[in-house]
């Protein structure tokens, strides 16, 4: 019908309704939605250029001859374009003159109702038309059930429990982005397959996931298909389909075999660790490692920790190998990197003895202890450096000074582990002297306590002033070069001290 057909009666703006239709399946629609449509003015739909859209014919049944439709036709979809600002710029222009139209409507005093698969405000093209009319007409959303909850529906398996967390990506983002989130989430949904289908096929392979994961295509309407995603050809995939991660709680385990995964929990919390890492512990069987780390792991249902002393590493690794021997999947956590004096060495030293030669073993990065307490302090790793335990429990201390020495002579920046604990209190103040001998007692020296932990700490000292009595085990130390400087800065309107090495070393 024509405009003069419709005029204005009240002389107020018409109300916007963003209208959520389901997922397909007409009878889906919630009561609202229809209540909505059918006494609305305008009836507004997308679609491509040949014509056809899904929305409308959800909505179908509830149209009237008396409505005015607005079919606002996409001037491309993946195509290429002419327009001079390119696909962007094309978009762009279709959606500032769709919001044009549904204005002149609203100002005339009419309802338009602006219908949207799924629900209005999930990656629907109404949120195109929200953004730019929401702030001047007065605006409802009719929310509607997302493709996410029909396709998990259809496939029957629970999508989230507990205290997983669900991931819903778009399966436009690069291959490396997808993998790397993939592996790091409980569960997931990737949105947008057709042409992205091969890329996300390749990110959750990537990820090691491919086998949990399940193809929902037209989910709730005719054509509907699921199964594993595996075995679905790529150039069998519409653009309305999606790749669902199910959830792992009761997931019957894989029957490849057993293998053990050591995982670098970085300095600490959650915060700190790797997407990957949060992966291996999620599909982790059993965890185990020192008490203090296994405690860092979320609980997950079904997922056994074994937790133990600090000081059996070697047992704890042939417990985590024979664990792997059974078919069990096993993640051997450890603080910062693992394989920084920490759980790696142990398990790859048991892993070469005869009976566990043929376990698979992997080791997974962390951040370290001293990149974390660089990070805090400026740049002090800026240059060279060396990386040294102060602990004498399994080298002698004759062993660390000499090493201290040619460090310090050879003028690198010194990243000093485990320099105390509680029966071992004298080494600090040994190191200390030892290295005044080839550096100023102004020497910059950060101290890194709990570095991203609740008592984090971190100061910056001077070599001459360096106390033992303050630092124990849960301390590292950054012994700066000759070249290292320390500056005070004023942020924000608060003095801080930084520490940073100059890249460029002086010649001669």
């Amino acid at each position: 019908m024509s405009e003069q057909q419709h005029p204005q009666t009240t002389g107020r703006p018409g109300r916007l309704y963003g209208v959520g239709l389901g997922p397909g399946d007409p009878s889906l629609m919630t009561v609202r939605a229809v209540e909505v449509i059918t006494a609305a003015d305008v009836v507004a739909y997308h679609s491509a250029r040949h014509g056809r859209s899904i929305a409308r014919s959800i909505a179908e049944r509830h149209l009237r001859p008396g409505h005015i439709e607005e079919r606002l036709v996409y001037p491309v979809t993946t195509e290429t374009t002419d327009h001079p600002g390119g696909y962007r710029g094309a978009m762009e222009e279709f959606y500032e003159e769709a919001a044009a139209r549904l204005a002149a409507h609203l100002d005339a005093g009419r309802t338009v109702a602006v219908l949207a698969e799924g629900d209005p405000l999930f990656y629907s093209s109404y949120m195109h038309m929200h953004k730019r009319l929401a702030d001047r007409y007065p605006t409802e959303v009719v929310p509607g059930v997302t493709s996410v909850s029909a396709a998990a529906a259809r496939l029957g398996e629970p999508l989230v429990e507990g205290e997983e967390v669900l991931t819903i990506l778009p399966g436009t983002l690069p291959e490396e982005e997808l993998a790397a989130r993939l592996a790091s989430t409980d569960s997931a949904v990737v949105m947008k397959l057709g042409r992205t289908f091969p890329a996300v096929r390749g990110a959750l392979e990537r990820a090691g996931r491919l086998d949990e994961a399940r193809y929902v295509e037209r989910a709730t309407m005719s054509g509907e298909r699921t199964g594993r995603l595996a075995d679905v050809d790529p150039e069998s995939v519409p653009y309305f389909s999606v790749a669902v991660l199910p959830s792992r709680v009761d997931a019957e385990p894989g029957a490849e075999r057993g293998e053990v995964v050591v995982v670098g929990l970085g300095p600490a919390g959650p915060l700190w660790l790797t997407p990957e890492a949060r992966g291996e512990l999620a599909a982790a069987q059993d965890v185990v490692g020192y008490s203090t780390y296994v405690d860092r792991v979320p609980a997950r249902p079904g997922q056994r920790r074994h937790a133990s002393d600090n000081k059996v590493e070697s047992e704890r690794a042939e417990f985590a190998l024979d664990l792997a021997r059974q078919g069990r999947r096993v993640a051997v956590v450890s603080s910062g990197d693992p394989g920084v004096f920490a759980m790696a060495t142990a398990v790859l030293e048991v892993a070469s003895e005869g009976p566990y030669r043929d376990i698979p073993v992997r080791v997974v990065p962390g951040m370290t202890a001293a990149h974390a307490a660089a990070a805090r302090a400026g740049a002090p790793l800026g240059h060279d450096y060396a990386v040294i335990s102060l602990s004498d429990r399994l080298k002698p201390w004759e062993v660390i000074a000499e090493r201290l020495r040619s460090a310090a002579s050879a003028d690198l920046v010194l990243a000093l582990y485990n320099p105390g604990s509680r029966s071992r209190v004298w080494q600090v103040g040994k190191a200390r002297e030892l290295l005044l001998e080839f550096r100023s007692p102004d020497t910059p020296v950060v101290l890194g306590r709990d570095v991203g932990g609740p008592e984090e700490s971190v100061r910056i000292v001077r070599l001459g002033e360096l106390d033992p009595a303050e630092v124990d085990m849960r301390t590292i130390l950054l012994v700066g070069s000759t070249q290292t400087r320390a500056v005070r800065r004023t942020a924000e309107g608060s003095p801080e001290e930084i520490v940073w090495t100059p890249r460029r070393y002086p010649e001669g």
